[in-house]
């Protein structure tokens, strides 16, 4: 997948990454713990499960994580985008220390 080459291996500005992640009830696409913030990728079913998707962004978002939707067309049209995004989404690098690092 497309955003997940740009999010493994600590690629995206030094953050670590996962996808598939099981939270709760959920399947989380791509989850970055450190940072709590999920990206998930929404395809066209999305509109036919609106509500249910709200439901889980609110769900985890009371868990502490902040939840980046983006939509699947936006993965192959604007990457560039979507990534801004997500860096958005992060934390300043001077507020919170990466794996590792001393506080």
């Amino acid at each position: 997948m497309k955003v997940w080459y740009h999010l493994r291996a600590r690629r995206f500005l030094g953050w670590k990454f996962r996808r598939q992640v099981p939270i709760g009830d959920y399947v989380a696409d791509f989850v970055c713990e450190e940072a709590r913030v999920i990206v998930e990728i929404d395809g066209g079913q999305h509109d036919v499960r609106r509500e249910r998707d709200e439901r889980r962004s609110r769900w985890l978002t009371g868990q502490g994580y902040r939840v980046v939707r983006v939509w699947n067309n936006d993965v192959f049209g604007n990457i560039d985008g979507v990534l801004e995004r997500i860096t958005e989404a992060l934390p300043s690098p001077c507020r919170l220390p990466r794996e590792g690092e001393e506080s």
